[in-house]
């Protein structure tokens, strides 16, 4: 995970819910657009418990995925089994979770998945595009749950976090780019990280296919 300016708030709340023992805040909500990493971090934090804490009990999905999940239940006449499987973790990270706008239902078993997690001293990371309050159709206990943890704001890389991401990727990929190329690609893609990462894939591809210097 590149750190810069733009994130450095985010990485560092993160590492603050890795180190302690008991999370300073609860949840750690992380929102940005498109492409700033927060699903990294997402990953990076039970990637990083995990390895800390093998036997701790952890899920990363989406809130699609737990929407899914939930309807299954409900079809399925599991919802025991659902609660059960979600309300005993040690941290829960969802992303995308504005998805759950405008979800009634879902939004109402949330907020009790959350309560429970956090009843039981536990942790819960989520990732939005938008802050809780410009989300829209979120139900006021959700988001009054939401601020009451850390709230950080990931924005797009400046030029220097993208030549550094560049760099990071090259090594990655096994390509050697002199300072002219990294420079011209980290000024020239400024949409987003994948972006970013998706034109240096192409840059190898052509210097490959036509054998020329890069």
């Amino acid at each position: 995970f590149v750190v810069g300016s733009k994130n450095q708030l985010a990485y560092n709340a993160a590492q603050a819910v890795i180190s302690q023992e008991k999370s300073p805040f609860n949840p750690l909500f992380v929102h940005g657009g498109y492409g700033v990493g927060k699903t990294h971090l997402l990953q990076g934090i039970c990637n990083e418990i995990f390895q800390q804490t093998p036997g701790c009990r952890w899920m990363y999905l989406s809130a699609e995925q737990f929407a899914n999940q939930y309807v299954m239940a409900l079809k399925t006449h599991k919802l025991d089994v659902f609660r059960n499987r979600f309300r005993n973790l040690d941290i829960l990270a969802i992303d995308d979770i504005h998805f759950l706008a405008n979800k009634t239902a879902m939004q109402e078993e949330f907020l009790h998945t959350f309560n429970s997690i956090d009843l039981a001293g536990k942790q819960i990371v989520l990732a939005s595009d938008a802050h809780p309050k410009e989300i829209g159709q979120l139900c006021e206990k959700l988001v009054n749950r939401f601020v009451s943890g850390m709230v950080v704001r990931m924005d797009p890389p400046d030029v220097e976090m993208r030549t550094k991401i560049c760099l990071r990727r090259a090594e990655q990929l096994r390509l050697t780019l002199s300072k002219e190329v990294l420079g011209y690609v980290a000024e020239s893609i400024t949409s987003g990280v994948r972006e970013l990462e998706g034109a240096l894939v192409k840059l190898a591809a052509y210097a490959a296919l036509t054998h020329a210097p890069m």
